[in-house]
């Protein structure tokens, strides 16, 4: 091999070293990443609350859980619940209810217009409708002389 082979051969290797361990220098945030795990946690956490209230009024419906007991789990399981969706409200403000009502509104009024090119559209489609075709019974426009299905002689 020819000294100048070795040489491109290791500036080579040097650049794909590098280009390989970029990844592991550079370092990611970890408190963000450890923020989206302590609020998966939490919403796990709630999950299972919800799943754990709804079996326990489901078994006092069945009548298996003593009348006694039930209020008393019911009411820890609603505290537990409650204070998860603090801790939640606390680490995700862009998911409270008061930043869901916003978007709320906004599609409300997206609803609204959109009802309204709908109600545009339908009432420009009932002046176009002429009834159906009296044999086999599909619409037809008013414009149309024949039936766009079979061909009956509309006129």
């Amino acid at each position: 091999m020819d000294i100048g082979v070795i040489f491109l051969l290791l500036a080579l290797l040097v650049l794909i070293a590098l280009f390989v361990a970029r990844p592991f220098m550079q370092r990611a945030p970890a408190p963000q990443v450890e923020e989206t795990h302590v609020v998966s946690e939490l919403l796990a956490e709630r999950d299972r609350i919800l799943n754990a209230l709804q079996e326990i009024d489901f078994d006092n419906t069945l009548g298996k859980i003593p009348a006694e007991d039930y209020p008393v789990q019911r009411t820890n399981l609603l505290q537990r619940g409650a204070a998860i969706l603090r801790q939640l409200d606390v680490l995700s403000p862009l998911t409270s209810p008061v930043g869901v009502t916003g978007e709320e509104e906004d599609k409300e009024a997206t609803d609204e217009d959109l009802e309204a090119l709908i109600a545009k559209r339908r009432a420009g489609l009932k002046d176009k409708s002429a009834g159906f075709c009296p044999k086999c019974g599909r619409p037809i426009l008013i414009s149309d002389s024949f039936c766009p299905q079979c061909g009956y002689a509309l006129k």
